[in-house]
Order: C-alpha cells, then structure tokens, then sequence
C-alpha cells in the first residue's frame, strides 16, 4: 500500500454559473463540466460498489 491519506470524508460540492466546484479534503480544488460531474459520479459509484465487494469478501473469508 502507498503512503497515500486514505480519507472518510467526502469533499464539498457546488454549482456556480453552470461549472460544478469540488473542494476538500487535502487542499482538493476541481471544477468541473456538468458533464465531466456525472462521468465522475458514474466513476465513484462504481468505485464505491467495488470496493464494499472487496471488504464483504475480505470479511468473510476471516470468518472461516
């Protein structure tokens, strides 16, 4: 594993004249199209679906 800051907080989101602002956390300052927002959405939420998958299995395989 990296020497990365796994964070559990998730970043601040706003919309200003059409451009989708994501701030935080670690100094994290992206704009964004509406459209490049809801490809990164779509990347996230797989991510996050993924990722619970590795946990239920890694969890489980610890219980036998």
């Amino acid at each position: 594993m990296s020497d990365k800051i796994i964070h559990d907080e998730a970043p601040k989101v706003s919309v200003k004249d059409g451009v989708v602002h994501v701030d935080g956390p670690d100094n994290v300052d992206v704009r964004l199209t509406a459209e490049a927002a809801e490809d990164l959405s779509d990347r996230l939420l797989n991510g996050s679906l993924k990722a619970r998958g590795q946990l239920f299995f890694a969890d489980k395989k610890k219980r036998r």
